[in-house]
């Protein structure tokens, strides 16, 4: 199962108010794995920063200047992204902005029910506790010290690790609470069988023959005897 862990960053928050994608950043997963290949690209907004948006990401109007525009990456990117399921925290804020960037390239939209929001699974695992991304990390002991500042790629492979966490680890259907028979439905009365060749005694002659004596001195009504 090919999936895709994904952010963005932007220059606010609406792009119907005429904000816009300025990076995006993302990790293959492939059955829970990191394959290694990844996604990065800084984009030039074609307009001005805003200065709270700044704030937040460090991306300025000079480092942006010369950097392609969305319609010249657009293909590059869903490319990239294929049939994936696309795993983001918050998947409504970047799905928004993909969106509308890819409309107004002439591009398909991605549907919706691609997204997996890992900030909806983190709300209903943990009810009442904070579930941002730095919040995530601490729970799961994930080192995020390097993100000082967001960045889109850096944020999209702590999410990875996040999201792996909340799903169960790197083996998330890896049980040994049950088995699975032939039918495909886990057996809940599983019990061990005996082993093929039973092991070799490890105990030496002089070892039994001093436990026997021992037993013997506890008399008829020992405990020992009853399992003789």
């Amino acid at each position: 199962m090919r999936e895709i862990v994904l952010d963005t960053e932007t220059t606010g928050f609406e792009p119907a108010e005429g904000d816009r994608i300025v990076e995006i950043g993302a990790v293959e997963l492939l059955n829970h794995m990191p394959t290694g290949r990844t996604y990065h690209q800084y984009i030039n907004p074609e307009r001005s920063m805003p200065q709270g948006a700044f704030e937040v990401h460090g991306l300025g109007d000079e480092f942006l200047r010369d950097k392609p525009v969305f319609a010249a990456i657009a293909q590059d990117f869903v490319d990239f992204i294929g049939d994936a399921r696309l795993v983001i925290h918050n998947a409504a804020f970047d799905m928004k902005f993909l969106n509308a960037e890819l409309s107004w390239v002439k591009m398909p939209k991605i549907p919706m029910d691609r997204a997996l929001d890992t900030l909806v699974i983190a709300r209903k695992r943990f009810p009442g506790s904070p579930a941002s991304l730095d919040a995530l990390c601490r729970r799961f002991g994930i080192d995020n010290s390097s993100r000082t500042l967001h960045g889109a790629l850096l944020d999209s492979e702590i999410l990875a690790e996040v999201y792996l966490e909340l799903i169960g680890g790197r083996q998330p259907d890896f049980a040994l609470n049950v088995t699975q028979g032939r039918s495909g439905e886990a057996e809940a009365d599983w019990r061990p069988r005996p082993r093929p060749v039973p092991l070799p005694a490890r105990l030496t002659e002089e070892e039994a023959a001093a436990h026997a004596e021992f037993i013997g001195k506890l008399g008829d009504d020992a405990l020992w005897k009853r399992f003789g």
